[in-house]
């Protein structure tokens, strides 16, 4: 009953707010101007879900959880808490009509789906045992797929036709595409994959950044995708804003600015760097939360409530996102056994966190915002 009290003021705070914006005459950019109407009211809802909370998400929350595996309307977060996270993380590598269907389930509960990407590296996949051709294998190809009509390049165009087919597939009831977020290329600050900081330039990144969106966008006329980009964040860094925005490909290529924050314990780090992510949104105009974060199997008992809530009340954020709960020592979310359950109830319980109940609608354009 408290979480339903809470989510009709925050309903009603999120009209108000709206009406004050409407004065101002808010208006947002989005990469995609033939966006649905519904992707770009995706867009303006994350823009100002921040004034009224933050949603929590989960990596496949809905796949799978710690002691189970395809349970219908289960989750790791339902089981502790009693409600789905709002956010559904999901890897498009080997997408396949489970996810989809997902996806679709996510979207009538009123909740985002998110996409990240694990891609294999097209110059190497199967040559070898692990890593070898994977996304952590980071050999040097974006050079030439950036080469029009070369092997590498004509291979990755059949990646994202599939990419395409996968995207258009996510419709709902009546056909209408399902708005998603998606992150093609993430954590390009690190050296571990084959797009990130060791195996492109600061060129190459970019080009390769607007070479997918082009292709998807202009090509294959996807038109239900928020673009997002989201270095990986973990230390305190002496310029945050400065890593967050390290090889921005440009605010017209960009819809969302997340952060990959595995911070373990320090706190300090987090806070500094919502605080930066922050910054970022304030500067760029853009939608900003942490996509992945929380400690491996690691919880302790107020680690919901001592590291991470403390950081996230008064910023920007949209959304915080747990990574998945695969089994026992491959854990980043809460589940019945884990020691931070009952915090994680806290944590839930309080007033700033966003669940799939408390969501208001957003996928209707809110009243004062213009997106083109």
């Amino acid at each position: 009953m408290r979480k339903l009290m809470i989510c009709i003021v925050a309903v009603l705070c999120f009209a108000a707010t709206s009406s004050e914006l409407s004065a101002k005459r808010l208006t947002l950019k989005i990469v995609d101007k033939d966006a649905t109407e519904e992707t770009k009211a995706l867009l303006a809802n994350l823009w100002l879900i921040h004034q009224q909370g933050v949603m929590f998400g989960h990596h496949d929350f809905p796949s799978y959880g710690i002691g189970w595996r395809g349970d219908k309307g289960r989750s790791d977060v339902r089981d502790v808490a009693g409600d789905h996270p709002a956010v559904y993380s999901l890897d498009m590598h080997n997408i396949n009509a489970g996810k989809i269907e997902l996806v679709k389930e996510i979207y009538r509960a009123g909740g985002v789906s998110m996409l990240v990407w694990h891609q294999n590296n097209p110059l190497t996949e199967g040559q070898g045992g692990y890593p070898v051709g994977t996304a952590w294998d980071n050999t040097k190809v974006v050079d030439q797929i950036l080469q029009e009509g070369s092997a590498m390049n004509l291979k990755f165009k059949r990646r994202l036709d599939d990419v395409a087919t996968a995207l258009k597939a996510m419709v709902d009831d009546s056909g209408k595409p399902i708005p998603v977020i998606f992150r093609p290329l993430h954590e390009h600050t690190q050296a571990w994959n084959w797009w990130g900081s060791k195996a492109t330039s600061h060129e190459e990144f970019v080009a390769f950044w607007q070479f997918i969106i082009k292709y998807l966008r202009d090509e294959k006329d996807v038109h239900n995708v928020l673009y997002a980009i989201s270095p990986q964040m973990d230390e305190v860094y002496d310029d945050a804003v400065g890593r967050l925005l390290y090889r921005w490909p440009g605010d017209e290529w960009v819809d969302f600015v997340g952060m990959d924050c595995y911070h373990g314990r320090n706190k300090r780090a987090f806070e500094a760097n919502v605080k930066g992510l922050s910054q970022v949104a304030e500067l760029k105009s853009k939608p900003v939360g942490v996509t992945e974060t929380g400690l491996e199997n690691r919880h302790t008992a107020d680690y919901w409530t001592r590291d991470v809530l403390p950081a996230l009340r008064g910023s920007r954020m949209s959304m915080v996102v747990a990574w998945r709960n695969e089994k026992p020592s491959h854990a980043y979310g809460p589940y019945p056994s884990s020691p931070c359950a009952s915090d994680f109830v806290k944590f839930y319980d309080d007033e700033h966190t966003l669940f799939q109940r408390d969501v208001p609608d957003m996928y209707s354009m809110p009243k004062g915002v213009k997106v083109k």
